[in-house]
Protein backbone atom coordinates (compact mmCIF):
# COMPACT_ATOMS: atom_id res chain seq x y z
CA UNK A 1 0.00 0.00 0.00
CA UNK A 2 1.51 3.69 -0.54
CA UNK A 3 0.58 6.31 1.46
CA UNK A 4 1.22 9.82 1.65
CA UNK A 5 1.29 11.70 5.16
CA UNK A 6 1.13 15.65 4.97
CA UNK A 7 3.17 16.75 8.02
CA UNK A 8 6.79 15.70 9.17
CA UNK A 9 6.42 16.39 12.99
CA UNK A 10 6.29 13.94 15.36
CA UNK A 11 2.42 12.59 14.26
CA UNK A 12 3.52 12.22 11.03
CA UNK A 13 6.88 10.88 10.80
CA UNK A 14 5.35 8.28 14.36
CA UNK A 15 2.86 7.19 11.35
CA UNK A 16 5.42 6.94 8.97
CA UNK A 17 7.42 4.87 11.22
CA UNK A 18 4.86 2.25 11.85
CA UNK A 19 3.50 1.91 8.07
CA UNK A 20 7.25 1.44 6.96
CA UNK A 21 7.49 -1.28 9.86
CA UNK A 22 4.48 -2.66 8.34
CA UNK A 23 6.16 -2.83 4.56
CA UNK A 24 4.31 0.06 3.17
CA UNK A 25 4.89 2.68 0.85
CA UNK A 26 5.03 6.14 2.95
CA UNK A 27 5.87 9.74 1.13
CA UNK A 28 6.04 12.78 3.77
CA UNK A 29 5.38 16.09 3.00
CA UNK A 30 6.19 19.01 4.74
CA UNK A 31 6.98 22.44 3.67
CA UNK A 32 9.08 23.19 6.72
CA UNK A 33 12.90 22.76 5.23
CA UNK A 34 13.90 21.94 9.14
CA UNK A 35 11.18 18.75 9.24
CA UNK A 36 12.42 17.44 6.01
CA UNK A 37 15.28 15.13 7.23
CA UNK A 38 15.34 11.75 5.27
CA UNK A 39 17.46 10.65 8.32
CA UNK A 40 14.51 10.43 10.48
CA UNK A 41 12.65 7.95 9.12
CA UNK A 42 14.34 5.32 7.24
CA UNK A 43 12.85 4.05 4.26
CA UNK A 44 10.39 7.20 3.67
CA UNK A 45 10.64 9.12 0.78
CA UNK A 46 10.36 13.00 1.51
CA UNK A 47 9.01 15.79 -0.49
CA UNK A 48 9.60 19.70 0.53
CA UNK A 49 6.40 21.71 -0.25
CA UNK A 50 3.16 22.98 0.06
CA UNK A 51 0.51 20.07 0.92
CA UNK A 52 -2.50 22.65 -0.16
CA UNK A 53 -0.85 23.67 -3.58
CA UNK A 54 -2.36 21.43 -6.21
CA UNK A 55 1.86 21.17 -8.66
CA UNK A 56 3.32 19.55 -5.13
CA UNK A 57 0.66 16.91 -5.07
CA UNK A 58 1.16 16.26 -8.62
CA UNK A 59 4.84 16.10 -8.18
CA UNK A 60 4.02 13.94 -5.48
CA UNK A 61 2.11 11.76 -8.09
CA UNK A 62 -0.87 11.47 -5.13
CA UNK A 63 -3.45 9.68 -7.99
CA UNK A 64 -0.93 6.70 -7.32
CA UNK A 65 -1.56 6.96 -3.24
CA UNK A 66 -3.90 3.92 -1.36
CA UNK A 67 -4.36 6.79 1.00
CA UNK A 68 -3.49 9.94 2.41
CA UNK A 69 -3.20 11.10 5.78
CA UNK A 70 -3.72 15.14 7.12
CA UNK A 71 -1.30 14.71 10.04
CA UNK A 72 -0.32 18.61 10.25
CA UNK A 73 -0.50 20.53 13.07
CA UNK A 74 -3.00 22.93 11.22
CA UNK A 75 -6.48 22.08 10.63
CA UNK A 76 -7.05 24.09 7.54
CA UNK A 77 -4.18 22.45 5.72
CA UNK A 78 -5.47 18.98 6.91
CA UNK A 79 -9.25 19.83 5.42
CA UNK A 80 -7.61 21.63 2.10
CA UNK A 81 -5.34 17.97 1.48
CA UNK A 82 -8.60 16.41 1.93
CA UNK A 83 -10.44 17.81 -0.15
CA UNK A 84 -7.64 18.22 -3.24
CA UNK A 85 -6.72 14.48 -2.36
CA UNK A 86 -10.47 13.32 -3.19
CA UNK A 87 -11.57 15.27 -5.68
CA UNK A 88 -8.48 16.25 -7.82
CA UNK A 89 -6.49 13.27 -7.55
CA UNK A 90 -9.71 10.55 -6.78
CA UNK A 91 -7.49 9.21 -3.57
CA UNK A 92 -9.90 5.91 -1.49
CA UNK A 93 -9.12 7.00 1.79
CA UNK A 94 -8.41 10.17 3.55
CA UNK A 95 -7.75 9.66 6.84
CA UNK A 96 -7.40 13.88 8.86
CA UNK A 97 -6.23 14.70 12.06
CA UNK A 98 -8.34 17.26 14.48
CA UNK A 99 -6.34 19.44 15.99
CA UNK A 100 -8.88 21.60 17.43
CA UNK A 101 -12.30 19.87 18.80
CA UNK A 102 -14.07 22.82 18.05
CA UNK A 103 -13.31 21.80 14.14
CA UNK A 104 -14.52 18.42 14.38
CA UNK A 105 -17.95 19.52 12.36
CA UNK A 106 -15.81 19.96 9.66
CA UNK A 107 -13.98 17.07 9.41
CA UNK A 108 -17.05 15.00 6.94
CA UNK A 109 -16.78 13.81 3.35
CA UNK A 110 -17.91 17.10 2.03
CA UNK A 111 -14.69 18.35 2.35
CA UNK A 112 -13.36 14.72 1.35
CA UNK A 113 -12.26 13.57 4.81
CA UNK A 114 -13.33 9.57 5.47
CA UNK A 115 -11.77 9.50 8.45
CA UNK A 116 -11.16 11.94 11.16
CA UNK A 117 -9.29 11.45 14.10
CA UNK A 118 -9.37 13.93 17.35
CA UNK A 119 -7.03 13.39 19.79
CA UNK A 120 -9.27 14.28 23.03
CA UNK A 121 -11.87 12.01 21.93
CA UNK A 122 -9.88 9.23 21.38
CA UNK A 123 -7.96 9.75 24.87
CA UNK A 124 -11.64 10.28 26.50
CA UNK A 125 -12.42 6.75 24.80
CA UNK A 126 -9.38 5.14 26.33
CA UNK A 127 -10.15 6.25 29.84
CA UNK A 128 -13.84 5.18 29.68
CA UNK A 129 -12.52 1.89 28.31
CA UNK A 130 -10.58 2.00 31.18
CA UNK A 131 -12.79 2.52 34.15
CA UNK A 132 -16.04 1.46 32.77
CA UNK A 133 -17.74 -2.44 33.30
CA UNK A 134 -21.03 -3.35 31.71
CA UNK A 135 -21.17 0.70 29.68
CA UNK A 136 -21.23 0.84 26.02
CA UNK A 137 -17.89 2.84 25.26
CA UNK A 138 -17.60 4.60 21.77
CA UNK A 139 -13.85 4.41 20.36
CA UNK A 140 -14.31 5.18 17.08
CA UNK A 141 -16.54 6.37 14.42
CA UNK A 142 -16.64 4.99 10.98
CA UNK A 143 -18.18 6.58 7.63
CA UNK A 144 -18.61 9.80 9.96
CA UNK A 145 -21.09 8.67 12.29
CA UNK A 146 -22.95 5.82 9.67
CA UNK A 147 -21.31 3.23 12.13
CA UNK A 148 -19.01 3.09 15.51
CA UNK A 149 -16.48 0.88 16.63
CA UNK A 150 -17.82 0.16 20.56
CA UNK A 151 -16.63 -1.67 23.20
CA UNK A 152 -18.60 -3.26 26.16
CA UNK A 153 -16.70 -5.40 29.30
CA UNK A 154 -18.92 -8.27 30.70
CA UNK A 155 -19.41 -7.36 34.50
CA UNK A 156 -19.39 -10.48 37.05
CA UNK A 157 -22.85 -10.95 36.33
CA UNK A 158 -23.78 -10.51 33.25
CA UNK A 159 -26.25 -13.65 32.06
CA UNK A 160 -23.88 -14.36 29.10
CA UNK A 161 -20.85 -14.97 30.94
CA UNK A 162 -19.99 -18.66 30.44
CA UNK A 163 -22.37 -19.24 26.82
CA UNK A 164 -20.99 -19.39 23.31
CA UNK A 165 -20.98 -16.04 21.36
CA UNK A 166 -23.37 -17.81 18.78
CA UNK A 167 -26.09 -17.77 22.09
CA UNK A 168 -25.88 -13.85 21.98
CA UNK A 169 -29.22 -12.24 20.88
CA UNK A 170 -27.88 -9.32 18.88
CA UNK A 171 -29.85 -6.19 17.28
CA UNK A 172 -29.81 -5.23 13.68
CA UNK A 173 -26.46 -3.21 12.47
CA UNK A 174 -24.66 -4.88 15.04
CA UNK A 175 -21.45 -7.42 14.63
CA UNK A 176 -19.21 -8.75 17.45
CA UNK A 177 -16.08 -8.33 15.76
CA UNK A 178 -13.15 -8.98 18.41
CA UNK A 179 -12.64 -9.90 21.79
CA UNK A 180 -10.46 -8.63 24.29
CA UNK A 181 -9.18 -11.52 27.27
CA UNK A 182 -6.07 -10.28 29.08
CA UNK A 183 -3.72 -10.50 26.55
CA UNK A 184 -5.60 -12.32 24.26
CA UNK A 185 -7.00 -11.03 21.27
CA UNK A 186 -9.70 -13.82 20.03
CA UNK A 187 -11.59 -13.89 17.16
CA UNK A 188 -15.15 -14.82 18.39
CA UNK A 189 -16.30 -17.93 16.86
CA UNK A 190 -19.70 -19.10 17.12
CA UNK A 191 -18.41 -21.75 20.03
CA UNK A 192 -16.10 -19.38 21.68
CA UNK A 193 -17.26 -19.17 25.23
CA UNK A 194 -17.85 -15.67 26.83
CA UNK A 195 -16.34 -14.80 30.09
CA UNK A 196 -16.37 -12.42 32.74
CA UNK A 197 -14.38 -9.51 31.96
CA UNK A 198 -13.68 -10.19 28.17
CA UNK A 199 -13.67 -6.88 26.46
CA UNK A 200 -16.13 -7.34 23.33
CA UNK A 201 -15.62 -5.40 20.69
CA UNK A 202 -18.63 -4.72 18.09
CA UNK A 203 -19.12 -2.54 14.96
CA UNK A 204 -23.15 -1.17 15.46
CA UNK A 205 -25.20 1.58 14.27
CA UNK A 206 -25.61 4.73 16.53
CA UNK A 207 -29.35 3.46 17.35
CA UNK A 208 -28.41 0.34 17.68
CA UNK A 209 -26.13 0.97 21.02
CA UNK A 210 -28.81 0.91 23.56
CA UNK A 211 -30.20 -2.13 22.39
CA UNK A 212 -26.88 -4.04 22.01
CA UNK A 213 -26.17 -3.18 25.94
CA UNK A 214 -29.78 -4.50 26.38
CA UNK A 215 -28.49 -7.61 24.37
CA UNK A 216 -25.29 -8.45 26.67
CA UNK A 217 -26.69 -7.64 29.75
CA UNK A 218 -30.18 -8.49 30.29
CA UNK A 219 -29.79 -11.29 27.44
Amino acid sequence: MRVAIAGAGAVGRSIARELIGKKHQVLLIDKDPAKVQPGRVKGAEWLLGDACEVANLEEAALEECDVVVGATGDDKVNLVLSLLAKTEFAVRRVVARINHPANEWLFTEAWGVDTAVSTPRVLASLVEEAVEVGDIVRLFGIREGQANLVELTLPEDAPCSGKPVRDLRLPEDTTLVGIVRGRRVITPGPDEPLEAGDELLFVAAPDAEEALQHAVLQG
